[in-house]
């Protein structure tokens, strides 16, 4: 039963409960603690006007009722306070466990997804899906699970007073609480989905629009946008107005259902009394009482309304999930450790490697054989398009071949990308991103567990040390908003010092160097190959500058191989090579 379940929410909603038991039950507990001192409040509220009316002759006559509404006054603030301080630190927790899920859903397979799913579905999923997620437990389970032991405890003590009006008001609220959140579900579903829709259109309208909004400005369109992108907010506007009609025609019901149960009370109280089974005072209380029973009722029933959103969003992370590929990940201790087959000393090695982009009919990469042995240092050259960044990708295995094999040490990429431990290389590409925090910070993002010492050594290492003994604040220094405050070239040897804190045994260079003026370039390469010699090293670039430091040049040309060999060799055998080694050299 609890596999089925789990398997219906993708795993999404209910395998968390079981994260957090004790403070999820502590806060329905608390919840239903709440709400019953509120009922018991105005019950006794009710009976202490009703006393006091009578002009008791002793003001000892109503000092205790003083004291319970003093009482119960305070403890449901107090209750309610706990329940809401429980329930959102537990609800919080779960947030952070399901982002960082999305995310390492997302990020091993950006390409793939972002092929099959604009921006704006990810941006919508991180947004909106993830959020209605929280008011699951917050609107839904847990008033849900108070409510039900309310009304469980409700009807016991009713029916011990008078077991046929207990039945009676069993089913009345039932029906408020179930039946009419159902009805008012199944009525209102297609208008949801479709405002649900028109949200996440939205989302994806949005995204593209600031991602081309230099394509906007240039074409002279940007009006013809803008009245687009109106009209379809006006749209939305209009769902969720819909939306928002029904429930308004579904609570206003509901009101009228609750005041027709405070009458039934006020009633049965009042016949009760005639008949000498309670004291008049009690039918004000009783009447009284309906209103904060009734009222739990009518909101945990609201919250029903709004499962069709939850399933919505659960159903776009499933599906998400499943684009991303579901192969479950393999246990450590099942295959040779990622560190450990990065080091062997047969390296990486592609088999007739060949793929292309789902859509399209033409080979991004056709039949590759590459060998980079442990140790040794290989460029991939080539012009923009010929598929040097698509064969980085499978590398790291965020895309998988459509035919050949991709292995490091033996191990097939897809199994170490699956597998627990860290993968056995470190990447450095054209524009790493720099955070608005300290140089230290910005290093330990390689190793957040590195000493001091470790963070200045990988910093003198990458070539920081006399720009980090001029600063007045050190390693303390703040890089700024996308490390503005510094240099193209001092930003990438932070980014160098974040890799060689890593200690990978395996570095992938993607055009670190693009960008730079061929001075700093150089020296930048300099400091390159002096902190990473002895790791096996794949240099991915369209410049020519440094390849005499290289073991093997392999040059890419339309997906396929067309020349590899020493610098020396290429030099001596390729008149093309020659040519724009001529043109490109510094």
């Amino acid at each position: 039963m609890k596999k089925t379940i789990a398997n219906r929410d993708g795993g999404w909603i209910f395998p968390n409960l079981r994260a957090y038991p004790w403070r999820f039950m502590a806060a329905a507990i608390a919840g239903l603690l709440a709400v019953a001192c509120a009922a018991a409040l105005v019950f006794t509220s009710g009976y202490l006007i009703s006393r006091s009316a009578l002009r008791p002759e002793n003001v000892l006559m109503v000092y205790v009722p003083i004291v319970l509404v003093r009482t119960f006054g305070f403890g449901k603030a107090v209750v309610q306070y706990l329940e809401r301080l429980i329930s959102h630190d537990a609800v919080l927790r779960i947030l952070s466990r399901l982002r960082v899920r999305l995310y390492r859903i997302i990020e091993p397979q950006a390409l793939r997804l972002r092929s099959r799913h604009r921006a704006g579905d990810l941006l919508g999923m991180l947004a909106e899906d993830i959020e209605q997620l929280q008011h699951v437990y917050l609107r839904l389970i847990l008033p849900a699970a108070a409510v039900v032991l309310l009304y469980g405890a409700g009807i016991v003590i009713l029916g011990r007073m008078d077991g046929r009006f207990a039945l009676w008001m069993a089913m009345y609220c039932g029906f408020l609480f179930i039946t009419l959140p159902v009805f008012a579900l199944l009525v209102s579903r297609g208008t949801r989905m479709q405002s649900k829709a028109r949200r996440n259109l939205a989302y994806r309208e949005l995204t593209d629009g600031v991602f081309g909004m230099s394509d906007w400005i240039l074409s002279g369109r940007t009006g013809r946008f803008l009245s687009a992108f109106k009209q379809r907010q006006a749209q939305m506007a209009a769902a969720d107005r819909n939306v928002r009609r029904m429930e308004w025609r579904t609570g206003w019901l509901a009101q009228c259902l609750t005041c027709g149960a405070v009458i039934m009370l006020t009633l049965w109280a009042a016949a009760q009394s005639a008949k000498g089974a309670m004291s008049p005072e009690w039918i004000a209380a009783f009447a009284l009482v309906g209103f904060p029973l009734m009222d739990a009722l009518v909101k945990a029933g609201e919250s029903v309304m709004r499962t069709t959103d939850y399933r919505e969003s659960v159903q776009r992370l499933k599906e998400i999930e499943h684009a991303a590929g579901d192969t479950a990940p393999a246990r450590p201790g099942s295959m040779k450790g990622a560190d450990e087959a990065g080091r062997d000393a047969s390296g990486l090695r592609l088999v007739n490697v060949s793929f292309r982009y789902p859509g399209t009919d033409g080979w991004q990469l056709h039949g590759i054989d590459l060998h980079v042995p442990a140790g040794s240092q290989v460029a991939l050259i080539g012009r923009s398009g010929a598929g040097k960044t698509t064969l980085l990708s499978l590398i790291q295995g965020e895309l998988a071949p459509d035919r050949g094999s991709i292995t490091i040490g033996g191990v097939s990429v897809q199994q170490i990308q699956n597998n627990e431990s860290p993968r056995p290389f470190a990447v450095l590409n054209q524009q790493p991103y720099v955070f608005d925090t300290t140089i230290a910070n910005n290093i330990r993002l390689g190793r957040p567990d590195a000493t001091d010492d470790e963070v200045r050594e990988a910093a003198e290492l990458a070539g920081l040390g006399k720009l980090i003994a001029a600063l007045p604040d050190g390693l303390g220094t703040r890089v700024r908003e996308a490390g503005v405050r510094f240099s193209g070239g001092e930003r990438q040897r932070i980014a160098l010092a974040r890799v060689l804190l890593q200690n990978r045994p395996i570095v992938l260079l993607d055009e670190p160097t693009v960008g730079l003026d061929p001075v700093t370039e150089r020296d930048l390469l300099d400091t390159l190959f002096t902190a990473l010699r002895g790791k096996t090293l794949l240099w991915i670039t369209h410049h020519l500058a440094g390849m005499e430091r290289m073991d093997r040049i392999v040059f890419l040309d339309r997906g396929r191989i067309a020349m590899q060999g020493t610098h020396e060799q290429l030099l001596r055998d390729h008149e093309r090579y020659r040519k724009l080694y001529a043109l490109d050299r510094p």
